[in-house]
This record gives C-alpha cells, structure tokens and sequence, in this order.
C-alpha cells in the first residue's frame, strides 16, 4: 500500500477505518518489527517481544544484529544489508536466537516506509507464525501496510455480516481478489462441510463479543477444498456495540503458499535428498535442547565414503554421483523413521539419533557398514564407509559433539577403514577382515 493513500474504508470515517486495522494487526499472526532509517529498532510488539524473548526495554535503541549467532547465515545478511541499500526492501531466512541462547528459524521482509518527499523515515519487519501482533507506537500508514503484506488471509465485515475489506494474503488463499468480495458475505467461501450446529455455536459466541476460533473447510474460487486456520473477532465501538468482524485464515493445507516448497528445497539435498548441513545444524540444535529438558541423550553418526577422491578421480564425477546416492538410500534403508539423515559435505554424512543409547546407535552403524560392503558399483567395485560414533553429554554443545564424532571417524580411517569406531575406547567394533 502507498504510503500516500487514505487509510479511510468505504463508507468509513478515517478514525473508525485506523480502528479497524489496528485491531485486525493486534489479532494477526505475525509479529512486526520497526527501525528507523539508521536501523535502530523503534518498535517492536508483543509477538515480537514472545518470540525472541527480549522485552521491549531490552530492544529499542538496538540494531536486529543482535539476534544473530554463529549459524546465522552470513550470506543471508549481506545480502539484506546490499538490498536495502538499493531498493529498501527484503525477503530471505537464516537462524536467529533467542534471549536465553536457543536458536530458531525466521523468515522474514522488510518493507521501507517513505515520507512525502520519497525519503526512507522506516523500515517494517514482517514475521511468520505468530499469533499475535500489537503495535502500539506504529502509524496508520505502518499497519494499514503491515495487514497487507500479511501472509494470513485477512477480512473485514460489517455488523451485517457484509465484507468491506480483504487483504492479498486473503487473494493468495482463496483465489478471490478483495474486489471480488468486497460487498458480499463470507457465505462466498462456503464448502457444505460444517452442519448447522456448528454455525449456531460460531454466532452464540461472536453474539456475546467473544472471539471464535476453529478449523474451518473453506471452498477456494476453483473449486477445490482449503483447510484454514480461522480467527473471527467482534470490534465493539466507544458504546460497546458491535459495529464490525474481523477475520484472519492461515491456510492449513500447504497448496497455495509457494514458500513452503522453496522451504524444503532449501533444506534437502538435491543430489540425494537428504537433509543439508544447514537444515541438519539446526536440528542439532534442536536435538541437544531437547536432551538438556529431557535429561535424555542421543547419538550421532558420522560416516565417510572410503578413498572416494580416488574413485572420483578415476571413474568420474557420475558414478561418484551414483555411489553418493547409494549411500543415501541405505542410511535411509538401515535407520529409524525418526532418525535424521544429513549430507554434511561431498562424502560425508551425519546421522542423528534421537532417543537413541550407545549399543543400540553402534547397531545402527555396524548395518549401514555392512550394507555398503555388499554393494558393487560396475568397474568402481566395492565400495566401503568408515563410521564414527558419539553419544551426547550432559551441557554438549554443537561443536564438541561434532568434534568427538569427527574423531571417531578419523580413528576409524586410522585403523584401516571400512569398519565402525566409538567413543568408549577408539577400538573398532566390526571390521571386515578382508580389507
């Protein structure tokens, strides 16, 4: 939205049309951040201030770099920094932390904000997955474009049920542009799915001012079925009646939003589809949280195509390719469902066992050994990985449980090759006698 542009709804004052958005940005599932133009934070809300742990206190005055730790993606920064050099806007994702150290995963964009004279007076950040969003010191202009960069679906009716409002977020959703809605009832969306019972249940409770939340089976414009998310909230005006409803939809199913599918591209492989290094060093992190709340331990596998340069070297880079992707297949083949399998780098693989002991970990790795030992690749012949094994410990962090593993499997190449080492004693646990 221009920045320029009235705020004022049809057939609304401009005072009950701020209202109107201010209360649809305080229900929304994103979270918001602003700086100003020397990218000191100015504002941020509550779904902000939830999801990083910081308190606002905490927050203003400082620089977003704050959140950054060691897997923020460098990268992914730089090129921030460049694109609002140039145009003012972004969109990307990396690793941030939160306050009490642990990392998560955010996706977000930011927007510049212009006065009359084109200058840049803010920058807006719009965030994923959160459920609420309130912003107290941000401007008309700044919510009126918060909602419509929204990745939720929003719209806005009158008492009568009439829609008066629908954001791109609603467009992308259900395939229907605001214009092809504004002026008639939600009814438009109707699947035939949810009996009468249900809709009395829906009204008794936005008839009492209340807010009603529940998954709701809406009808997309060609025709086919949308599982959303769906938040219908009364505004009350000064006299406590009710004057409008406003509604947010977070499509449930994954067909409409493209992002999803860049998301998984982003974290496989795509030679072999497993997990990349940079999806398999968040689900580290997230393996050794879990562990430190459970009081749990896991292992880690980490396995290396033996003399694999000089295959490579030898027979070329596809059937490297195809041995790569064997490999692939059988740690997909001899490990858990949930088990996380990671391509680390070139030949080098990663294993993450969750729940998982010691003996039942060296189990594991002695199969995927042995599977290996028994393939044959044409002229490449046979094939063998050598297998380091680790098991977490209590306040491990990512680079020393790496590093203990890592030394497992150089332990292993030491020792000959083709055969399975852990930490108790760096001694072999299976060899093949015929290497």
């Amino acid at each position: 939205m221009n920045p320029d542009t009235s705020l004022s709804l049809p057939g609304l004052s401009s005072e009950d049309s701020l209202l109107l958005l201010r209360a649809s940005a305080e229900i929304s599932f994103n979270s918001i951040l602003v700086t100003g133009p020397d990218r000191r934070i100015i504002y941020a809300n509550p779904a902000f201030c939830n999801m990083t742990g910081y308190s606002l206190n905490d927050l203003l005055g400082q620089n977003p770099k704050m959140l950054q730790g060691p897997l923020t993606e460098q990268s992914v920064i730089d090129r921030m920094n460049a694109a609002l050099k140039t145009s003012g806007s972004f969109n990307g994702s990396t690793i941030n932390y939160r306050k009490n150290g642990r990392p998560y995963l955010v996706e977000w964009t930011i927007s510049p904000v212009r006065g009359d004279s084109g200058e840049v007076r803010y920058f807006i950040s719009i965030q994923k997955d959160i459920t609420q969003l309130h912003a107290e010191q941000s401007t008309g202009n700044l919510f009126a474009k918060a909602i419509d960069a929204a990745y939720d679906g929003i719209f806005i009716t009158n008492a009568d049920g009439v829609i008066e409002f629908a954001n791109q977020g609603f467009e992308i959703i259900t395939g229907y542009s605001p214009n092809e809605v504004v002026g008639k009832k939600p009814s438009v969306l109707k699947s035939g799915k949810h009996d009468i019972t249900f809709y009395k249940g829906l009204w008794r409770h936005l008839s009492e001012g209340l807010p009603f939340r529940a998954m709701i089976v809406n009808r997309h414009k060609n025709g086919h079925e949308i599982h959303c998310q769906q938040t219908i909230t009364p505004v009350k005006n000064a006299d406590g009646r009710i004057t409008h409803f406003i509604s947010i939809i977070k499509d449930m199913t994954d067909r409409v939003f493209e992002e999803l599918k860049l998301r998984e591209q982003a974290s496989h492989d795509s030679l072999t589809g497993l997990l990349n290094r940079r999806a398999g060093e968040i689900e580290l992190d997230v393996a050794l949280i879990q562990a430190q709340e459970s009081e749990a331990s896991f292992c880690l596998l980490m396995t290396d195509i033996d003399d694999f340069k000089a295959v490579n070297d030898t027979y070329g880079h596809p059937r490297g390719d195809q041995i790569i992707k064997a490999v692939a297949d059988i740690l997909m083949d001899q490990t858990r469902k949930t088990d996380k399998c990671i391509r680390w780098g070139g030949e080098e693989f990663i294993v993450l066992l969750p729940f998982c002991d010691l003996p039942k970990a060296m189990e594991i790795a002695e199969n995927v050994r042995a599977a290996m030992a028994d393939s044959h690749f044409d002229e490449a012949g046979r094939i063998t990985l050598s297998i380091g094994v680790a098991e977490s410990q209590v306040n491990d962090t990512p680079a020393g449980l790496l590093e203990r593993v890592d030394q497992q499997l150089y332990s292993a190449k030491r020792q000959g090759k083709n055969r399975v080492v852990t930490q108790q004693d760096c001694t072999p646990l299976k060899q093949n006698d015929d290497v």
